[in-house]
């Protein structure tokens, strides 16, 4: 970790830290409507004065919030929740990898899925692969590409040996496969197997839950305009 990258997550937590309290979180939640001298705040949150400096002085300290003179009564002051201030509180985007391989076991159903709906959710190129592959996709996961629209090539499952290169990060959907592929760098979801329940219950869960996972994920990176 960078100095960059350390400097960011001692920022983000003492914001986390000024926000812990339900006091801080009440003066915020006033201050996203509009600015409001102390007084005005002691009166709106039933809070004592000095009680209420405390808070503020917690908040100011982490950048949350501001004060100016009236241009009105000089003797008065004003707070200002700072513009953006609460939206950059998550991860930094990431780096873009080459590419994104999802993995699975046999490749049939889980694997295939989550490679297809990274493909419509970001421009950088998703595929798939298994530790022991299948002669072929199982029938439930087209079925279940078919029923939310999603366009599911019915290509050959491929093992990871000669799918997996130099940047790619890989994704192992599978508990056993990542288990097999042991301890590589790689980010492991624990989706249940939809082919062993069989279901199309089963296999719908399986998507909503990759559709979430692959969202989020793809959300993360910097990616060009």
């Amino acid at each position: 970790m960078n100095i960059e990258q350390t400097s960011d997550l001692e920022r983000r937590a003492a914001v986390h830290a000024a926000l812990g309290d339900a006091m801080r979180l009440r003066i915020i939640d006033t201050l996203r409507l509009g600015d409001a001298s102390p007084s005005e705040l002691s009166a709106a949150l039933g809070a004592p004065s000095n009680l209420l400096a405390f808070h503020l002085r917690a908040l100011e300290a982490a950048g949350l919030i501001t004060r100016h003179r009236s241009e009105g009564d000089g003797r008065r002051t004003y707070l200002r929740l700072v513009a953006d201030a609460l939206d950059d509180l998550g991860p930094r985007p990431l780096l873009p990898p080459e590419r994104v391989v999802f993995v699975c076991t046999a490749n049939s159903a889980r694997s295939h899925l989550a490679a297809a709906i990274w493909r419509e959710a970001s421009p950088i190129p998703g595929l798939s692969a298994g530790t022991r592959p299948a002669p072929h996709i199982d029938p439930g996961a087209v079925d279940a590409a078919a029923r939310h629209g999603l366009d599911l090539p019915e290509v050959r499952p491929q093992h990871v040996d000669g799918v997996i290169g130099d940047g790619d990060l890989v994704v192992t959907v599978c508990d056993l496969a990542h288990e097999e592929l042991g301890p590589t760098p790689r980010l492991h979801w624990s989706i249940p197997d939809p082919v062993r329940a069989g279901s199309a219950a089963a296999f719908d869960h399986a998507y909503a839950e990759l559709t979430a996972r692959v969202r989020d994920l793809a959300g993360r990176y910097m990616t060009a305009s």
